[in-house]
């Protein structure tokens, strides 16, 4: 099944447990795919992208997924 809701800076935030902006310097980096959808300028992800993202991420071994 796909996941196909949109998240935020701030749930993806959530999800690897750091800070929005810590989110928003990885974007800013090129360290954070492109997003899926922008509305009002504000971009948004697909979670199943974010999770294949913290997939591929490297040093992600051992650590807990929070969904």
């Amino acid at each position: 099944m796909t996941d196909r809701c949109l998240w935020s800076y701030k749930d993806i935030a959530a999800h690897i447990r750091v800070q929005p902006d810590t989110v928003r310097s990885y974007r800013k980096h090129g360290l954070l795919p492109p997003p899926d959808h922008v509305e009002g300028g504000k971009p948004y992800w697909y979670a199943d992208t974010v999770r294949a993202w913290v997939a591929s991420r490297p040093g992600n071994r051992g650590r807990k997924k929070v969904d």
